[in-house]
């Protein structure tokens, strides 16, 4: 019997990834678990942040691997917030 490893889906739309170097825009509540604190996958220590998939990860921690590993970055491991799109309003302001 052969198994599939699916690649798991994110919880809520990501963005764009960042330069290596850039920091991430995790604006958006669902990057924050406020039922409880988990192991981070990068260092181990407690976080209450979550990645778009839902993996237990400090946002320096992810931006320091992003930055580590430019290769991997672009499969989409970690990735900012989509950004709202500026109404004319905004913009004539």
């Amino acid at each position: 019997m052969t198994s599939t490893r699916r690649r798991k889906q994110p919880l809520f739309e990501p963005g764009l990834i960042p330069a290596p170097g850039a920091l991430l825009d995790w604006r958006d509540a669902h990057h924050f678990d406020h039922r409880q604190e988990r192991p981070c996958v990068l260092c181990g220590r407690p976080t209450a942040m979550r990645s778009h998939h839902g993996e237990p990860v400090h946002k320096t921690c992810a931006e320091n691997w992003l930055t580590a590993h430019p290769a991997e970055a672009r499969l989409g491991r970690f990735a900012s917030d989509l950004q709202p799109k500026r109404r004319e309003d905004d913009e004539h302001a």
